[in-house]
């Protein structure tokens, strides 16, 4: 009887150091809990990211671990740099949960918002419409705004194009200055470009975000927690759950 039982504890040490080393190095499930990343993300959509896309940072496992227990000059090991268009999930300072936000300045990139548009490196990039879209914010309200395509240029050459949302071209944060990108660091922001904390807003919103802690790399969508009726279903923009399931999400 206690070997039996001492079998099943190592049995289930041995499950639960491999579900552990998976989560931290391998995959992650993450929730998406705000309006932020619409249309491409919604409010209840469960997504898998990948944890070995960028390298470890102390940051990487569930559990923050202590400041200098990765002893490279960056905080990371294997590190990769993201590409302009990744959707990423990071571990922003302070904040008690992961965020999701997509990248858009490298380190050394300017960054500019003008009436509504991207300007990058001094270029304005392209977009264009594709229609009305109507959602309901976290207060039930009904939010009517404008779908485009962007054409944001990926470090490989090719255009990482992805949808975003503009409520309109002349709002609070769609005339900044040029934010210049600093080593180490890159600049995030949400599709839904007017009801999004991101990059635009400094620390302690966000601000400019260090590499490490940047911890993985959107894949796919894995499920909702949204069931929608029809199509004119605002709580769950793009209609139908089951179109929100297995979307990849890399660009």
């Amino acid at each position: 009887m206690r070997r039996a039982v001492l079998e099943w504890g190592r049995f289930i040490l041995i499950w639960g150091v491999c579900v552990l080393s998976f989560r931290a190095f391998a995959f992650g499930s993450y929730y998406v809990p705000s309006e932020s990343m619409l249309p491409t993300l919604a409010v209840g959509d469960h997504f898998i990211a990948a944890k070995y896309a960028y390298g470890y940072s102390r940051h990487s496992p569930d559990i923050t671990l202590p400041e200098g227990f990765i002893p490279t000059a960056d905080g990371r090991l294997l590190s990769h740099l993201p590409q302009r268009g990744d959707i990423v999930v990071l571990k922003p300072e302070g904040a008690p949960e992961a965020l999701v936000k997509r990248v858009i300045g490298l380190p050394g990139d300017t960054v500019q918002i003008a009436h509504g548009r991207l300007v990058l490196n001094g270029q304005v990039i392209g977009r264009h419409e594709t229609g009305a879209y109507d959602y309901r914010d976290d207060h039930g309200r009904t939010v009517h705004v404008t779908e485009y395509v962007e054409d944001l240029p990926a470090t490989d050459g090719r255009l990482a194009r992805h949808a975003v949302l503009q409520r309109s071209d002349e709002g609070p944060a769609d005339n900044t200055g040029v934010y210049t990108v600093p080593a180490g660091h890159v600049f995030l922001m949400g599709d839904n470009r007017d009801n999004s904390q991101d990059s635009r807003f400094p620390y302690p919103d966000l601000g400019f975000v260090p590499l490490d802690r940047v911890i993985a790399r959107a894949q796919f969508t894995a499920y909702t927690n949204h069931f929608c009726k029809a199509e004119s279903d605002l709580t769950c923009p793009g209609g139908d759950w089951t179109s929100r399931f297995g979307r990849s999400l890399k660009p």
